[in-house]
């Protein structure tokens, strides 16, 4: 079993644009379907995560919440965390009193319409100690972006360090 994974946004599925690519270019990637209440996509979340650790999370949009949950409750299973336009204001996040000790990479539109740009990059420096925020002349798909970044450059940085 691979130890990468992807958690697709509120209104996607593990198959879609982002899921597609995904596992075209990340072989052995875990790209699974969601649905419902955060609660039961949370309570999937943990009994796929069981297994091989330390887990790469890729989480777009709502899928980012869930991501940040995740590493907030898990920082030893995760050992890199890269967001794409991640829902990060959220009631569910307001209880962290200190950063997530993890690295974490995040793409974000300068054109996001769904997800208020300056208000989650206020609190992703709030809730990450080692932040990469990128702002990119995108969308909230992000999908020229995610089309453009060297993923096996990434996820190989991240192995080697």
């Amino acid at each position: 079993m691979s130890n990468i994974i992807f958690i697709h946004g509120l209104e996607s599925s593990g198959s879609g644009f982002k899921g597609r690519l995904f596992k075209k270019e990340i072989p052995g990637i875990i790209t699974p379907d969601f649905k419902g209440s955060l609660e039961k996509r949370m309570e999937l979340m943990e009994d796929i995560l069981e297994g091989a650790q330390p887990w790469i999370i890729i989480g777009s949009s709502w899928g980012g919440l869930m991501s940040a949950i995740y590493t907030r409750d898990h920082p030893d299973k995760v050992s890199l965390l890269i967001l794409l336009a991640p829902v990060l204001v959220h009631p569910e996040l307001d209880s962290i009193n200190q950063a997530i000790d993890v690295p974490v990479i995040v793409y974000h539109g300068k054109n996001d319409t769904v997800v208020p740009l300056k208000r989650t990059k206020e609190r992703a420096k709030i809730l990450f100690s080692h932040l990469q925020y990128n702002t990119v002349e995108d969308d909230h798909m992000l999908h020229p972006t995610v089309e453009a970044i060297n993923w096996q450059g990434i996820l190989n940085y991240k192995r080697s360090v």
